[in-house]
């Protein structure tokens, strides 16, 4: 099987990620899409960040009934910090039979030439990549960056562009803030993901 792998914290998984999943299982040749939960960083504030086993379980709240998503919770076993080249190397040694493809945001592309290993993973692997709608904030942070380096990439035969998937405005900073301010949020998380929350009365 061709599988690609969608990485977050998921801090929550909110629709914005499952259209995306959804999009790269059904319009592309992938066959399934793993989402990835990433851990806690040990060097991060963990204030707003849920455990690991509770954002695990609302991903597969949220996918439950969708046989073309699976939550993945590889990186939890693995050391710290997760370099997703370690990642993909220790699935292929799991799963040897399976072809291991990365989904990422056009934002993260713009960051890949920082990752660790980035030559290896874009020697051997596909990069699935879908456009993102940047937050002011983003915006102000990418706006002087070269368009080369996204241009450089779309010559690259491991980068597939889907520039058709459907992209939502939405994060799960977002979500948390309005769940704190006692805002009405069901209809950016899926009915399984929202009662999740709301009986844990995470975010409050």
């Amino acid at each position: 099987m061709k599988i690609g792998l969608y990485f977050g914290t998921f801090n929550p998984i909110h629709v914005g990620h499952l259209v995306i999943a959804n999009y790269m299982a059904d319009y592309t040749d992938l066959d399934q899409v793993w989402l990835v939960v990433t851990p806690q960083n040990p060097l991060k504030d963990k204030a707003t960040l849920l455990p690991d086993f509770h954002r695990l379980g609302i991903v597969r709240a949220a996918i439950e009934d969708n046989r073309l998503l699976k939550a993945s919770d590889i990186e939890f076993h693995l050391p710290k910090p997760s370099f997703t080249i370690t990642t993909i190397t220790h699935l292929i040694e799991k799963y040897p039979t399976n072809e291991f493809a990365i989904i990422m945001g056009e934002d993260n592309l713009r960051t890949f030439h920082k990752w660790f290993n980035h030559e290896v993973i874009l020697r051997k692997h596909k990069i699935y990549v879908y456009p993102r709608v940047l937050t002011i904030q983003e915006e102000q942070e990418v706006i002087s960056m070269s368009a080369a380096l996204i241009n450089d990439y779309k010559s690259h035969t491991n980068v597939i562009f889907c520039e058709d998937a459907p992209v939502m405005k939405v994060s799960s900073s977002f979500i948390r803030q309005a769940i704190k301010d006692k805002k009405d949020v069901r209809y950016l998380l899926t009915e399984p993901v929202y009662k999740y929350i709301d009986e844990m009365n995470f975010y409050k």
